[in-house]
């Protein structure tokens, strides 16, 4: 068995069209899902299954002990998971649900895990540059757009990307973010007729395998740290996501939220 790959959110879409290509080169692959129902897809693939709720700061830690329980060494974490609410929902921590799922679940996962990783893969989103994240109104929602909160909680994720690089240096940790392209899956899925215009646009959209590519091509390209690509072109970050005090106080902000030490 190859090296060990955990892929959050990996029992549909990108998440799992990676899950399949890393099973495919025979990796140890051990998806996580909220939903339990997710273990038959994961059998069928010869994976492994987490499941466990990455909308909860309870959740997050009981998936991170079963990590560290199952996964004395994490050689790649693909951070998948990710969602774009149509309308405003707190978790039972009061945040609403993709500043939960998009933003605090990685920060916190990171944490508890970062004994054991030496890879890191943030699936983003380039839409992130239309973000104007608030540190005050963001986390409960109280400025929630079905349009422009996921791209809020992308770039509050995206931009602590650097302070992770530059934090886990001296342990050899590395970290690079990748936007893999406009993909069609389920997310941001709509009722109504403004959700059959986006099914329609969809099938215009690439397929899951495509989206996958450029994060599988990335789980081993160790070349650098702290790099952003569109698919497979390396960018710098855009100067919303790139203001170091800013950053700074987001940390700082996602230490006190999620209780970490």
């Amino acid at each position: 068995m190859g090296p060990t790959v955990v892929i959050t959110g990996g029992n549909r879409g990108i998440g799992l069209a990676t899950a399949e290509e890393f099973a495919r080169r025979d990796h140890r692959v051990v998806i996580v899902a909220r939903n339990p129902a997710a273990a038959g897809e994961a059998a069928r693939l010869g994976v492994e299954l987490i499941a466990g709720d990455l909308s909860t700061l309870k959740g997050v830690r009981a998936v991170a002990e079963a990590l560290a329980g199952t996964c004395p060494r994490l050689d790649v974490l693909v951070h998948n998971a990710g969602i774009w609410p149509s309308a405003r929902r707190l978790t039972e921590d009061g945040f609403e649900e993709s500043f939960a799922v998009n933003h605090l679940a990685p920060f916190l996962l990171n944490r508890l895990l970062e004994d054991r990783l030496t890879r890191v893969v943030q699936v983003t989103a380039g839409l992130y540059v239309k973000g104007r994240a608030d540190l005050v109104r963001t986390p409960a929602g109280t400025d929630f757009s079905s349009l422009r909160t996921y791209a809020d909680t992308k770039l509050c994720n995206l931009a602590l990307m650097p302070l992770w690089a530059e934090r886990w240096k001296p342990r050899g940790i590395t970290i690079d973010a990748v936007h893999p392209g406009v993909i069609r899956t389920g997310l941001g899925d709509r009722g109504g007729p403004v959700g059959v215009l986006l099914k329609t646009a969809k099938l215009l959209w690439k397929a899951p395998a495509d989206g996958a590519a450029p994060v599988v091509r990335l789980a081993f390209d160790q070349a650098g740290t702290g790099r952003y690509f569109d698919i497979d072109r390396e960018l710098p970050l855009a100067s919303v996501a790139a203001d170091p005090a800013w950053a700074g106080k987001l940390w700082t902000q996602a230490v006190e939220l999620t209780g970490v030490a």
